[in-house]
């Protein structure tokens, strides 16, 4: 038992010590202790969550969905306009692009959007509890879990090794998605009359697939060239982005093509 508790520590100091020296200071990043910790009550609240409720009423959260949903799209307009500004200013190219760890500003900038980016996925976890709350357990699906619960650990990843170069990639096309996506549960949360207006969430999901094979183009067009960026990032990317066109890919066919030939 000593002896596996000395390699763990082994390989948390090796964790901790082979980091972005300037990200290590900021909230959550420095150890993958409390993100560990996160991920574990989350999956307590998805287990415990829905049978907490089965006895109780739904809760009314109309209001702070409303405000959740359009403070989300406010933040992922942020971080769009952020990771766009920055590397544009910053010459970044779009095929290959190494990781500055200089501390000169615009690296810095690019740096701390990759942070709010990865804070973001961990306030997003905020939209399985709504789910709990309101009782719309058909939602907490394989895929919403999943999904949730390894983009935290993805992006703490991205954020204490490659807080930027070429990730600004996935996080100026993922927030860009998600303006849409929040947008599109905002205008949900107001009311039922706003369903006519919201004829466009089987092209939602389509958006997101389409942004997974981006991602998998882009990541594996870098495993096969010359670019100072760590293979070892493009290959739990280009893995991670098959399993979600997987995953996505039966969601869609569920949804929208199973049940229109039902129909």
């Amino acid at each position: 038992m000593a002896a596996a508790w000395q390699s763990l520590v082994s390989v948390h100091q090796r964790i901790v010590d082979n980091g972005d020296k300037r990200t290590d200071p900021w909230l959550l990043v420095y150890s993958p202790v409390p993100v560990a910790i996160i991920f574990l009550v989350y999956l307590c609240v998805v287990w415990a969550g829905p049978r907490l409720m089965k006895h109780r009423q739904p809760v009314n959260l109309r209001v702070v969905l409303i405000v959740y949903n359009f403070a989300m799209v406010g933040l992922s307009a942020y971080m769009f306009s952020e990771f766009l500004l920055t590397s544009w200013l910053s010459n970044y190219s779009l095929l290959c692009q190494p990781v500055d760890y200089s501390t000169s500003p615009l690296a810095m900038r690019m740096a701390s959007v990759c942070w709010w980016f990865f804070f973001s996925k961990v306030i997003e976890l905020s939209d399985t509890l709504f789910f709990i709350l309101r009782k719309k357990n058909n939602q907490l699906t394989f895929l919403h879990v999943y999904h949730h619960g390894t983009m935290i650990f993805n992006w703490w990843a991205g954020v204490k090794y490659v807080a930027g170069g070429q990730s600004f990639f996935i996080g100026l096309v993922n927030t860009f998605v998600h303006i849409v996506m929040y947008s599109y549960y905002g205008l949900a949360a107001i009311g039922p009359h706003m369903q006519k207006y919201l004829w466009w969430k089987r092209y939602l999901t389509s958006l997101q697939l389409v942004q997974f094979m981006l991602f998998l183009l882009h990541t594996g067009y870098n495993l096969f060239t010359e670019c100072d960026f760590p293979d070892s990032m493009n290959m739990l990317v280009f893995g991670y982005c098959i399993t979600l066109i997987i995953l996505f890919s039966n969601f869609y066919f569920q949804s929208y093509l199973k049940k229109r030939k039902e129909k």
